[in-house]
């Protein structure tokens, strides 16, 4: 029971280690281009991190992380030890200033302490989940670069005195319409099923609000597009610093139910193999609630190092581009856990800021620095698996 409660705690602050290393990863941009001061902005992601809670209800993220290691070879000392590396890293990595992969670092380490539990054997890893979440160290960032890039070319469109960009902006808002009416349930007597019951309601309320939310989002960009060519350049900056806000929210709700999920996961697991639950699916109501409020109180605490990477070192941003680069981040991060895909939302993010910089011309992107973050990414889960199995083993001589 004390190794269970400890593993607990150090999952708890590993989220709010968590919060405040990928803090940047919402309020970068927002900073940069002094929408909100620091402060306002910390407070501002903090708090659409911990709403994540209400609108992120599947948990499918946290069950991909469940999954990682085969049951057998899941024991509360690989938990305590993954966990234990992945704080270690985090911890450097905050401390250079590197915007590293909380998601990698967390998975890195309990696969490495479970093969070292399970003597090397591979058979411990669950292939399917891992080869998915390793991906994604590649794809996050592309998604987000090519969404990033479109949407700035849209923008960039937009502004033109013609009848073309408020065509293009019906279009889009059109297929909006069309992918969510076959999206959504719309048949009436289906609908009314759904409401027959409270489990019945919160099936389709999880099913439906997250697309709607991010219909939401793409309906206001639609439509402010129809008003873009009208305006002059400095109108235009303006609007885009308010609607800085509307792309931030939205980025840290994803940023809060992907992140937060990873260590509700661990903390599930962990629950399982001391015998206090039997199944994913039993995990108690604190858990969930007890992560988004970590993640969210860390992202109060910051992480000014990663910010100043994030918002100044890649390319210079403005209002325009932080929205182009938010609302990216946002739609591949939805996207991501509607797939219960664990993506890493610091590679989101950079992959969204190199697209809006891309659009200007591609020296205007700080390559230099861009390798050194892929390289930072490239080594996050061998050297966290690496601590892991040297934690596993020191554990095992007293335990």
């Amino acid at each position: 029971m004390v190794l269970l409660i400890t593993i607990i705690f150090l999952a708890l602050a590993f989220d709010f280690i968590n919060g405040f290393h990928d803090a940047a990863n919402s309020i970068a941009t927002i900073v940069s281009t002094k929408v909100l001061t620091p402060t306002q902005a910390v407070i501002w992601a903090a708090f659409f991190n911990f709403m994540a809670f209400f609108i992120f209800r599947d948990h499918g993220v946290a069950n991909t992380i469940a999954k990682t290691v085969q049951e057998a070879y899941i024991t509360l000392p690989v938990i305590f030890s993954g966990l234990i590396a992945a704080i270690i890293w985090n911890l450097v990595t905050w401390w250079y200033g590197i915007p590293s992969s909380s998601s990698h670092t967390l998975i890195g380490g309990f696969a490495g302490a479970a093969l070292t539990h399970a003597g090397l054997n591979f058979e411990a890893i669950n292939a399917e989940p891992v080869i998915r979440t390793v991906s994604f160290i590649i794809l996050a960032p592309l998604v987000g670069m090519l969404v990033a890039y479109l949407i700035s070319i849209w923008f960039i469109f937009s502004f033109r005195k013609t009848i073309w960009p408020n065509l293009l902006s019906l279009f889009i808002i059109a297929a909006i319409t069309i992918v969510l009416y076959f999206t959504l349930e719309t048949d009436p007597e289906k609908l009314k099923s759904h409401f027959e019951s409270h489990e019945l309601q919160i099936i389709f309320y999880e099913k439906n609000f997250k697309w709607i939310l991010l219909a939401f989002i793409l309906y206001t960009m639609g439509g402010f597009t129809l008003l873009l060519n009208r305006m002059n350049h400095a109108t235009a900056t303006q609007w885009f610093r308010k609607l800085q806000l509307v792309s931030s929210a939205a980025f840290s709700l994803g940023h809060g139910g992907n992140d937060a999920q990873k260590v509700m996961g661990i903390i599930t697991v962990a629950l399982i193999a001391s015998g206090e639950i039997t199944d994913f699916h039993q995990m108690p109501v604190w858990v969930p609630l007890a992560c988004y409020a970590a993640i969210a109180l860390g992202t109060m605490s910051g992480g000014w190092k990663i910010v100043k990477t994030m918002g100044t070192k890649i390319t210079k941003v403005t209002p325009f581009e932080g929205v182009a680069a938010e609302t990216a981040g946002a739609v591949t991060l939805f996207l991501t856990e509607n797939l219960k895909i664990p993506v890493s939302t610091t590679h989101t993010i950079t992959g969204s800021i190199i697209g809006v910089g891309a659009t200007k011309r591609l020296s205007a992107v700080r390559w230099g620095i861009t390798t050194q973050l892929f390289w930072a990414w490239v080594l996050t889960i061998p050297v966290s698996a690496v601590l892991a199995a040297l934690t596993f083993l020191t554990v095992s001589l007293f335990l």
